[in-house]
């Protein structure tokens, strides 16, 4: 009896788990693959540095890992699409930018100033993190100059609107 019910009670373990894994096609696209590396990133330089003498420096990783790991699963189940009240693509620039400059700043201090291992460790990760932070923000840049060189119309949207307008104003 036992036995009969121990598959169908893993099913539904089975799916919850699923659904808060990412999808293959986001984890498989170019900003899947970047959020996915900045997750890992800050999460073996948030390692390194709560093992290092400079652990004054473990919030940047952390916080960074947070939104990093926040921004993955909104991305990957379109909570984006659902809550539209952010500009996603300005708040995920804005992170960018910011993890970019301070880890860079961080990774010098870590390399320069401590002399141990985990730290040299954490500063060489820093600045992996930094490169990839940069260009993810990079990426981001290109794709919102280009937004507003359209004059921030989205290609979802239909024009008809704007030939009713066009239409009332030559009347």
């Amino acid at each position: 009896m036992g036995d009969t019910e121990a598959p169908d009670s893993n099913g539904p373990r089975r799916s919850v788990l699923l659904s808060v894994l990412p999808s293959r096609e986001f984890i498989s696209s170019k900003k899947g693959m970047l959020l996915l590396a900045e997750v890992a990133l800050c999460f073996i330089s948030f390692v390194c540095f709560a093992a290092s003498a400079a652990a004054a420096f473990v919030t940047v990783p952390l916080l960074e890992f947070l939104a990093a790991v926040f921004l993955l699963f909104a991305y990957s189940t379109k909570f984006n699409k659902r809550f539209k009240g952010f500009c996603w693509p300005l708040t995920d620039f804005l992170r960018c930018v910011t993890a970019s400059i301070i880890f860079f700043i961080i990774s010098i201090m870590a390399v320069s100033k401590y002399a141990d291992g985990s730290s040299k460790a954490a500063g060489v990760f820093g600045f992996i993190a930094t490169i990839v932070f940069a260009l993810d923000f990079y990426l981001i840049f290109n794709e919102l100059a280009g937004f507003l060189k359209q004059g921030g119309e989205s290609n979802e949207e239909p024009s008809a609107p704007r030939d009713e307008f066009s239409d009332s104003d030559s009347d």
